[in-house]
């Protein structure tokens, strides 16, 4: 759906400059542009060097609507993005139409820069611009870099941004909050996990499905899926939706204490509530006791999927009719990797 009103095309002109000095044949400018279609232009003018174009493309596509996406930026990439590249860049989307314009391209532009690791570039470009004034950043502009830096563990690099985000009067959401939370539940420091607990009950900010991901994460990895447990609990009694992930870290931990039956007994509490979720736990433990060489268990999983009308992937269906009316503790003949329950 558009957000604005089309505007009639002030930028053609460039836009036309830069169809006639690329190789494409030049072609007129359609009257129902896509997204799609102004990413392929922005990445033609980056790739040209023509950066009034690219500019005029980012202004032009918010004119009509399209937010900018993933691929706007895609022309960046590990061998091209020198320290002159992004100056080039900075330099000329600070001149982009105020407001959501130049926010949209300075929150794409600082995702692309993490997701090739230059978080470094990324956060002086937010700096730059919010102390020279060009945009005031939101909390969203800085995810994607406290993201990258709590997942390899850098959380002092972590605080630093969050000192940064403080100085420019930005606080943590719980979606920064979460992302602190799984990183010292992953790292065990249960201490700091607390404290992180503690300010978000302080300021009223409640968990949500992220924040009891990450402490079931921290339960298990520390062995204590009794804890675990409790906070499961918590979660259904609160009513907070639980990801697949959270389902998955308690699956993974009790295959690797050796609780089958435990894990077959947690599997079934959450099953024949929604198809989706039926056919995704039951179908990932089948397949996890197929490699474990746990025939009985996986033909008693796979049993119940038959019986629920649940979907197997075609190596579960290959597995299932090898070993269906065979005696328990039958041979396992073969291993299923990654994927088997896929339809």
């Amino acid at each position: 759906m558009l957000f604005f009103r089309k505007t009639p095309n002030i930028t053609l002109k460039s836009l036309r400059l830069l169809r006639s000095a690329t190789t494409l044949t030049a072609k007129p400018f359609p009257d129902d542009p896509t997204g799609a279609y102004y990413d392929d232009l922005a990445n033609e003018a980056a790739s040209s060097g023509d950066y009034s174009a690219l500019r005029d493309v980012l202004n032009k596509r918010i004119q009509d609507g399209f937010l900018n996406s993933k691929r706007t930026f895609s022309f960046i990439t590990h061998s091209n993005c020198s320290p002159s590249l992004i100056d080039k860049l900075e330099e000329n989307l600070s001149h982009l139409n105020e407001g959501l314009t130049r926010e949209n391209a300075l929150n794409l532009l600082v995702t692309r820069l993490c997701k090739i690791r230059r978080t470094k570039e990324a956060l002086r470009v937010v700096e730059s611009w919010a102390r020279g004034g060009v945009c005031v950043p939101t909390a969203c502009t800085f995810y994607p870099i406290l993201g990258v830096v709590t997942r390899e563990k850098s959380l002092d690099h972590a605080r630093r941004v969050v000192d940064l985000m403080a100085e420019l009067g930005i606080g943590l959401d719980i979606y920064g909050q979460n992302l602190f939370l799984r990183a010292y539940c992953y790292a065990g420091d249960f201490g700091e996990a607390a404290g992180i607990l503690r300010r978000m009950e302080e300021v009223g900010m409640a968990a949500d499905s992220r924040t009891y991901d990450a402490l079931v994460l921290g339960a298990c990895r520390a062995g204590k899926v009794d804890g675990a447990m409790v906070i499961l609990r918590r979660m259904v009694d609160d009513g907070v939706p639980m990801l697949y992930s959270t389902h998955m870290h308690v699956i993974g931990t009790l295959l690797k204490m050796k609780c089958y039956e435990h894990v077959m007994r947690y599997v079934r509490i959450f099953v024949g509530k929604d198809k989706l979720l039926d056919a995704e736990l039951l179908g990932i433990l089948a397949s996890k006791f197929v490699n474990l060489k746990k025939g009985e268990e996986a033909m008693s999983i796979l049993e119940e999927m038959k019986q629920r009308g649940v979907p197997m992937g075609y190596k579960l269906k290959d597995f299932y009719k090898m070993n269906v009316g065979k005696e328990n503790g039958a041979r396992v003949d073969g291993v299923v990797g990654e994927g088997i329950n896929k339809v």
